[in-house]
């Protein structure tokens, strides 16, 4: 395996030391010394400052997001590994993908994490790099998008989700499949990738509200939301994506006001949209909602961030349509 890769660290669990007597942070250096043998790649590295996983803010999503693409698209990088604690990986994948647009075809997007600190027991933080970097410099990833590497595992962004955070099998794209495995430095695919998304245009809406919603739910606590400045809504429903009879004249009124809401399901869901559903489902369709097409709600909030910098209600509307 040959290629050249940028290496960016965000000082997350995987640079943990807590154990010796000089507890810090890896640096991004640090982490590829602690690599066993050669990588087999060329690595550049770079280290950036970001927020603890479970805090990661927006900016600093977007920030990681557009150094994926810019390493790819203007500096010439075969691949792009970037070291993120696993409380939010999947949000910050998610949106690579979802902004990486030409990038993608040029090399690997692959995001790394760890569940025990470096200079713990069976520390998976080295095994995880090792094997990420060797995914990222594969030709196999080359137009797959951004993915999630641990265990020596493989999970589209699309569906990764974070399942379990006490063991090093932490990752899960359940019930959709793994996309591959990283074997002896080498990638093998076991899964076609989810189809790529549409193109992003503009610049994203951060400002964007998560709810979760309950019966009987006052609709207050999503007005609120809109009169502290959220340009758009993603309501945690259930089942198909139901939600609370209560809020319907909300999302009427914030339809007619162009505010977008986005109905992702706390249950896994088939990528339909809220008019497509049997009948008595999805019935916030009928009031201006918008369906998730299957994706989870924290993916879905940075859907929708990325949707609204096309437009309004009805470019993301049309945005979800296509993803």
């Amino acid at each position: 395996m040959s290629g050249r890769v940028l290496l960016v660290a965000t000082g997350d669990v995987m640079a943990y030391a807590r154990r010796t007597g000089r507890p810090g942070l890896a640096t991004a250096a640090d982490l590829l010394a602690a690599i066993p043998g050669n990588p087999g790649v060329e690595v550049v590295t770079e280290d950036v400052q970001a927020e603890p996983s479970w805090d990661t803010s927006a900016s600093t999503m977007l920030r990681l997001a557009r150094r994926v693409r810019t390493a790819l698209l203007d500096e010439g990088f075969d691949g792009v590994v970037v070291t993120h604690g696993l409380d939010t990986i999947e949000e910050t994948a998610f949106l690579a993908d979802l902004l990486a647009g030409p990038a993608a075809p040029r090399g690997g997007i692959v995001l790394t994490g760890a569940v025990r600190g470096l200079d713990e027991l069976s520390s998976d933080g080295p095994r995880n790099l090792a094997s990420s970097l060797a995914a990222a410099a594969d030709p196999a990833l080359r137009g797959v998008g951004a993915v999630v590497c641990a265990n020596d595992e493989l999970h589209a962004a699309r569906w990764a989700t974070m399942a379990d955070a006490t063991s090093v099998a932490a990752l899960s794209s359940a019930p959709e499949p793994i996309l591959g495995r990283v074997v002896d430095g080498r990638v093998e695919m076991t899964a076609t990738p989810p189809p790529r998304p549409p193109a992003a245009r503009g610049e994203p809406e951060t400002n964007v509200a998560l709810i979760k919603t309950y019966p009987e739910m006052d609709p207050v606590i999503v007005t609120s939301v809109v009169d502290a400045g959220a340009r758009g809504v993603v309501l945690e429903g259930t089942g198909a994506g139901n939600v609370p009879i209560t809020l319907y004249a909300t999302l009427s009124e914030l339809a007619e006001w162009d505010i977008p809401v986005v109905i992702a399901s706390r249950c896994r869901t088939r990528p339909a949209a809220l008019e497509d559903l049997p009948l008595g489902l999805g019935l916030a369709g009928k009031v201006g909602a918008i369906g998730a097409r299957g994706l989870a709600p924290a993916k879905a909030r940075y859907a929708l961030m990325v949707a609204l910098g096309g437009g309004g209600r009805h470019a993301v509307r049309d945005w979800f349509a296509r993803l």
